[in-house]
């Protein structure tokens, strides 16, 4: 690389210089005063042995001194910004008792003041040099970008990728909680961590797709040791061989791009679609069907469910039976609300207004065991508020985040991780302290025993004798 060097003349009040391309630079007019004070002081001492300046002169008057002037003049009218650091003055110099000093620079001032403005021109050649380098580097990946063909997420996605460093793993799995915990958007999500909103949604995507795999079995029907716990506990509260709760949430998103809207607006005018969970009494989740829009009503999202194809076939319910009273045998049921249709393998409330006694306490009791689901729906929400409040979201990848959220809600409770309650509460607007919407819509009209089937009435009154003898 061809550095230009400069020079000082004989008096010291010109400065000279030509560079690599013949353009000539020239320091005209100059009273080096403050500027040079400093490089002269620590700088002469090397070269002569003793210091020639003492002390910092005065800063010459307003009247004598033009500030800001332009330093360097070019043939080519080029000139670096940087230039303008120095000042030139028509005054003479002071020395510290006031009496004037000359006007010119001695020979190791000279040396010196050419050695700092040398300094100056090199650092600031090695700056465009690289620059110049950052530009076309940054071109050429453009260019290799442009010749691929794909999706605009894959475009941006590479180009999150060729631009900048590798992201690191813990980084990864930093952002893809904080996305599902906070509920903040990409674009104020990814701001936080440092990376573009196109590597946000890959991260996402990524992470959902790691736990999915890495985590099938988290969410199974319970077998074995397992079953026989989850059993013990519902027995406990009056329901023997029960193996779980279900129910239903809706998750509230924006109003969904290419998908027919008013599928997804429910009777509550919101957007969302529907999350049908079977948890256990630990709030473990046991089953998830996630992917209906939020109009559908509950008895056809069952009846359209791998779990309703399950029981029918008798998949779902095995090993050893239990006897209730009126002889009545059953291999395992759930618990559900009157949205559900009832079943001998759904049990749900009687209901009515004119109830007998061991009805009531029937009724009672299913509902208190029953409010797992909502507890369990509680701490899953209140921990991952992406799926608490409405939110803007890819409808191809909800399903799979939902359920990877269980995934790490079951990873929660089996490590012991414990809940705040005071997550479900805020305050709103006019100030008073509520509990957050859990999206639990209760059924509008409730599903008559008349329409039960013998099974089902059995079933239950098999039950509720079972409480009053006990």
């Amino acid at each position: 690389m061809t550095v230009a060097r400069v020079s000082l003349t004989a008096d010291g009040s010109n400065v000279r210089r030509r560079d690599c391309f013949g353009t000539e630079w020239r320091l005209r007019g100059v009273c080096w005063h403050a500027f040079v004070h400093e490089y002269v002081r620590s700088s002469t001492t090397a070269v002569t042995g003793s210091p020639t300046l003492c002390a910092s002169p005065p800063a010459p008057s307003p009247s004598t001194c033009t500030p800001y002037s332009r330093v360097f003049t070019t043939r080519h009218r080029r000139c670096s910004h940087r230039s303008r650091a120095f000042f030139s003055s028509r005054g003479r110099a002071m020395d510290v008792d006031g009496d004037a000093v000359h006007d010119t620079l001695s020979k190791a001032e000279r040396a010196t003041v050419a050695a700092a403005v040398n300094m100056i021109l090199i650092r600031c050649q090695l700056q465009r040099t690289e620059g110049r380098m950052r530009a076309a580097i940054r071109a050429r990946r453009k260019k290799t970008l442009q010749s691929i063909h794909v999706d605009e997420e894959g475009s941006g996605a590479i180009c999150d990728a060729v631009l900048q460093e590798p992201l690191q793993p813990d980084l990864i799995v930093a952002f893809a909680l904080y996305r599902w915990a906070s509920g903040e958007t990409y674009e104020s999500g990814t701001c936080s961590f440092g990376i573009g909103r196109k590597s946000g949604l890959v991260v996402v995507r990524d992470v959902t797709s790691a736990l999915l795999s890495a985590y099938c079995d988290k969410i199974s029907w319970p077998t074995g040791l397992q079953k026989a716990v989850v059993s013990h506990a519902f027995a406990d509260k009056g329901f023997p061989n029960c193996h779980g709760c279900i129910d239903s949430t809706h998750i509230f998103i924006d109003k969904p791009a290419n998908c027919p809207e008013e599928d997804y607006y429910n009777r509550k005018r919101r957007f969302s679609v529907q999350a049908h969970v079977v948890v256990d009494m630990n709030l473990r989740v046991l089953d998830v069907f996630f992917e209906y829009p939020g109009s559908c009503h509950d008895v056809r999202i069952v009846h359209l469910s791998n779990l309703w194809a399950r029981a029918e076939a008798g998949e779902l319910f095995t090993g050893p039976s239990v006897m209730l009273p009126f002889s009545v045998r059953t291999n395992g049921y759930l618990l559900g609300d009157n949205g559900y249709p009832p079943s001998e393998w759904v049990v749900i409330p009687y209901g009515g207004v004119s109830q007998h006694p061991s009805e009531i306490r029937f009724d009672n009791k299913q509902k208190t065991v029953r409010g797992a689901v909502e507890r369990a729906f509680g701490r899953l929400k209140g921990m991952w508020r992406l799926f608490l409040r409405s939110h803007k979201t890819n409808m191809e990848t909800l399903t799979q985040q939902f359920v990877a959220v269980c995934i790490l809600h079951n990873i929660l409770i089996d490590a012991g991780i414990p809940f705040d309650d005071d997550l479900l509460w805020e305050v709103g607007p006019d100030g008073v302290r509520r509990r957050v919407d859990l999206g639990m819509h209760r059924p509008l009209r409730q599903m008559c025993m008349e329409s039960s089937t013998g099974d089902a009435l059995i079933l239950q009154d098999a039950l509720a004798e079972q409480m009053g003898t006990q």
